[in-house]
């Protein structure tokens, strides 16, 4: 197991928490001096909140471990490519390294879709590395969405 399947697997724990909930499952480790400082999944549906990623809450607990808001030396472990606001505040935060698992060809923000990091006009350098556990990342979401549409095709038949 490399390094960065380590730290993946632990983001994936996070995204199986989501799914265990039935949300999107997308789970989010922050890594600092190779220790989990943040972490994070999916809790849109559960608290109603359209902010509610798994990168946002795991931001938030990394910066309330560092008692600070600049992320800087940190990298984080995400399941799924992040999507533009996300990728924008882990811009924000100062976060050095993405390293995702699976590609949002809907609304990737770190290369599928769109690039938010590239030519930021911040001249804030953030490193990408994409495939880590992919197979693993991809299926999850495939699985999530199929128990969805089965479930709601059931709905509608009975």
């Amino acid at each position: 197991m490399t390094y960065h399947e380590k730290w993946m697997k632990q983001a994936f724990l996070e995204a199986e928490k989501a799914y265990d909930k039935e949300e999107v499952p997308v789970g989010a480790v922050i890594i600092f001096e190779d220790r989990i400082i943040g972490r994070g999944h999916n809790l849109v549906e559960t608290l109603q909140d359209p902010t509610a990623h798994a990168e946002i809450i795991a931001i938030t607990a990394a910066a309330n471990y560092l008692a600070h808001w600049r992320l800087e030396e940190t990298t984080i472990y995400v399941t799924l490519e992040p999507c533009p606001m996300c990728a924008g505040a882990i811009l924000n935060s100062r976060i050095q390294n993405i390293i995702f698992g699976a590609f949002d060809v809907r609304f990737g923000a770190c290369g599928s879709v769109t690039n938010v990091l590239e030519n930021n006009g911040l001249n804030l350098p953030v490193n990408v590395i994409p495939g880590i556990l992919q197979t693993n990342c991809e299926s999850i979401i495939k699985n999530f969405f199929v128990k969805l549409r089965t479930r709601s095709l059931e709905n509608r038949n009975n």
